[in-house]
């Protein structure tokens, strides 16, 4: 049975609803993703191998593999979506519509779509005449904790020499980005009745003094850090929620601040973590066994492509975008374990990302595909 044509491929992974979310009423598998993928991939004399998540139950990754060997290119992108406001999608997200010379649907861009471009790339090369091996790799759970590709990072059963993850960079190869922490502390007080505070203690207070030693880390990390390929060239902090106390005739016992950072290329998460505990070291000591930090998800680190590398160069001539770094988060960091050059390079644009009326302008087909098939036939062929 021969492949659809290109909008059929991109109609085909649309249609199959992939959403990942903290949110388990919004949570979903993406194994059907997986298996039509494995279908298509099947048929071009890929060999497929697919695996649950281990942290992620009910998730899976696809590896497809053409060729023998190590090194090779590796083609990467994540099968999931984020969950969508259904009252602000003008189309239905899981049929793709074209008009406007646009292709709207949940996940053209952000990201499944990407893996049409590949499938129809791959329809055109000789794949006979390819000397060193390709993969494909899907994951599961981008869009929450990384899971998947967390997983992929730890086998050793391949090396490829470069790869690329097709996230939507406007067609601009992105060689650094930030990572992502999110951090929770609790203050865990002691209630009582608002006439007599004194004989409590009460849970904001200490969040008080705790936000002015953070104030005081905000400034630290613009102090201490610097990378001018950044607009916003230091690691930040941001406040990002906080709850406490149910009451205002009771003594709060317990208040939440939920804070995110963001550490640039050469600075650990670890590194971050441990700044922030050791700001708060003189509160824990006067009100011992009140604070806790902890962990929201497993800290994304950051990453950054060797500046030299012949990745970076042809990308640049073969899309006549300069390089770029980016704030948003990937999973390159990941994927770059596996001791490959990587970059981040696809179509769309991150400002359809994440929105209603998600679309892939049909302007970038053409270069996009063109660039798939350069990439494959540089660094396999």
């Amino acid at each position: 049975m021969p492949l659809p044509g290109f909008i059929d491929l991109y109609k085909g992974l649309i249609k199959l609803p992939s959403i990942s979310s903290t949110d388990s009423a919004w949570d979903q598998s993406n194994l059907t993703v997986i298996n039509q993928l494995a279908e298509w991939l099947t048929e071009l004399g890929f060999q497929i191998e697919i695996s649950e998540v281990k942290a992620a139950p009910g998730k899976f990754n696809l590896v497809a593999t053409l060729g023998q060997g190590e090194g090779g290119l590796l083609l990467a992108g994540h099968t999931d979506t984020v969950p969508y406001d259904e009252g602000q999608w003008e189309t239905d997200p899981f049929k793709v519509t074209e008009k406007d010379n646009r292709l709207y649907g949940l996940g053209t861009i952000d990201m499944k779509g990407f893996f049409a471009f590949v499938i129809e790339a791959l329809k055109v090369i000789d794949r006979d005449q390819l000397t060193k091996p390709l993969r494909i790799l899907a994951t599961a759970d981008e869009e929450t904790t990384m899971s998947g590709a967390q997983q992929i990072s730890e086998q050793k059963h391949f090396k490829p020499d470069y790869a690329v993850i097709g996230e939507p960079t406007g067609l601009v190869p992105v060689i650094m980005h930030k990572g992502h922490m999110s951090e929770g502390i609790r203050i865990t007080g002691r209630s009582g009745h608002s006439s007599d505070p004194d004989k409590g203690l009460n849970a904001i207070d200490i969040m008080h003094l705790v936000l002015s030693e953070l104030k005081k880390v905000q400034q630290q990390f613009k102090e201490k850090y610097n990378n001018p390929h950044f607009e916003v060239p230091y690691p930040t902090l941001n406040f990002g929620s906080i709850h406490g106390g149910d009451s205002p005739n009771r003594i709060c016992g317990c208040c939440e601040l939920h804070i995110d950072m963001r550490p640039i290329p050469g600075v650990t998460t670890n590194e971050l973590f441990i700044t922030v505990k050791n700001a708060l070291n003189e509160i824990e000591k006067r009100y011992p066994n009140c604070i806790e930090i902890f962990h929201l998800h497993e800290p994304i680190p950051s990453y950054q492509c060797p500046i030299h590398s012949d990745l970076i160069e042809q990308a640049e001539i073969y899309t006549g975008n300069k390089a770029q770094s980016a704030n948003y988060c990937t999973e390159a960091p990941f994927i770059q374990e596996l001791g490959c050059d990587t970059i981040v390079l696809g179509p769309g644009h991150i400002a359809q990302a994440h929105q209603p009326n998600e679309f892939l302008d049909l302007s970038f087909v053409k270069p996009t595909q063109a660039l798939v098939e350069k990439l494959i036939q540089r660094y396999c062929g």
